[in-house]
Formats: structure tokens, C-alpha cells, sequence
């Protein structure tokens, strides 16, 4: 992705996956959201995804900040709920992270940001089964990669979607403390988070458009090859 146009390119090719992905996905989204919320997360995310591939359709010579900046838009003016604004609200501040391109350190300021405006926004913090248990372990994942590990994009972007995985995954047992899902009390226990699942089917997206343009081996696994695997010994 050598330019601005060819980047651009590769964003909206993103955006129209994620698209695809939600609407495949909505049923189940709308399951899960019906059991421990308003059961419109699944129709929400896709309405306002599809919106954001129409309102980008024609943003082939723009900067792909601009175009992550209108996706943002898109969001807050389409998504119903809590959703919207953190979702789009947080999408349009990270986005100027990019102004200068999608290299290495932009996208790890990006992810950074994003989580940060989210976080402030919604209040909610790891542990509260919501989208912040997989956003969390995936930023944390895919800037050690890079930062620390020295591992190429796309192989820190795989170990970020197996570090949400587990995210979504550590969601079930927990009790919900935000949100509609927070009414239930004890009886939110044994539900998949719907805000922690579209995350993760968003981070999967990103990572399937990112493997037919970078380099890298895919590694689902969030294990940091600089944490050695035995204890270290007692003296």
C-alpha cells in the first residue's frame, strides 16, 4: 500500500466486508442482544454499516482518513442506541491518527485512540461484559506485537482477533454492569456479550482484507513470543 489512492482503496474494501459480515450476521447478534438487552444490536450494526459503505462509495480519491472519518459519521447518524455514538464517535476522533497513512505507527495510535475515546465515552472498563473485554485485549495485543515483538502488521493484527476471541469468549460468565444487560443482575451470567462479538466479527473482517495485501504469516494465537514459556526458577 504504497499510496494514499491505493490505501483509500483497501479501507473501503474493509468497510464493504465488515458490511457483508454484519448483515450475514445479524440473526445472531439479535439473538444474543435478545437475551440480555434490546435485542436491535445486530439490526443496528448493520444499518449502520451499510451506511457507511454508501456514504464512502464515492471517496475513491479522498484520504483513507477521510474516509474512516465519514464511516464514523455514518455510525453516530445510523445506529441506534448506545451504539452509535460509541462505535462512529469514537471512530471520527481516532481517525486523524491517519492523516499521514495507514504505516505501522498510525495504525497502532489509531487502535489506541479509538479505544481510549470508547472507554471515556461509554465508562465501561474490562470485566463489565461489554465490546471493552475484547477491544482491550486486542489493542494491548496488536501494539506489544508491534511495538515490543517486532512482528509485521499482519501477523499482530491475527494475534489482536485471537486476543478478542478470547475476549468474547470471557464475556459468558460474566455479570453485566453497564447497560440494559446491567437490569438482569446475576441473570446476565452465561450470556455472550453482542457488543464484544460485532468487535471481534469487525477485527475478523479487517484481518481477512489485510491478508491479500501484506506479508506475514497468520497466528491466532495472542501468546507474546517475548514471555518465556517457563516459570522462572526460585533461588
Amino acid at each position: 500500500m504504497a499510496d494514499a489512492t491505493e490505501q483509500t482503496a483497501v479501507v473501503l474494501e474493509a468497510v464493504g466486508a465488515i458490511t457483508e459480515r454484519l448483515e450475514a450476521e445479524k440473526e445472531h447478534l439479535t439473538d444474543l442482544d435478545s437475551a440480555i438487552g434490546d435485542a436491535d444490536h445486530g439490526a443496528n450494526m448493520a444499518r449502520g454499516f451499510a451506511a457507511a459503505r454508501d456514504q464512502t462509495a464515492d471517496m475513491e480519491d479522498a484520504d483513507p482518513a477521510d474516509v474512516v472519518k465519514t464511516v464514523g459519521t455514518a455510525l453516530i447518524s445510523e445506529v441506534g442506541g448506545a451504539s452509535g455514538p460509541l462505535y462512529g464517535g469514537s471512530i471520527m476522533s481516532a481517525s486523524s491518527e491517519l492523516a499521514g497513512g495507514l504505516d505501522e505507527a498510525a495504525t497502532v495510535a489509531f487502535a489506541e485512540a479509538y479505544l481510549e475515546k470508547l472507554q471515556d465515552r461509554g465508562d465501561a472498563r474490562v470485566g463489565d461484559k461489554t465490546m471493552v473485554d475484547a477491544l482491550v485485549p486486542a489493542v494491548h495485543t496488536y501494539k506489544k506485537s508491534i511495538e515490543e515483538d517486532d512482528l509485521p502488521p499482519l501477523t499482530a493484527l491475527s494475534k489482536a482477533v485471537d486476543a478478542a476471541e478470547r475476549g468474547v469468549e470471557f464475556t459468558v460468565p460474566l455479570r453485566a454492569k453497564k447497560g440494559r444487560a446491567s437490569y438482569l443482575g446475576w441473570r446476565s451470567v452465561g450470556h455472550q456479550d453482542p457488543g464484544a462479538t460485532s468487535t471481534l466479527y469487525i477485527l475478523e473482517e479487517l484481518l481477512d482484507v489485510a491478508a491479500d495485501h501484506l506479508e506475514g504469516e497468520i497466528d491466532r494465537d495472542a501468546t507474546s513470543p517475548t514471555i518465556p514459556d517457563d516459570e522462572p526458577e526460585e533461588e
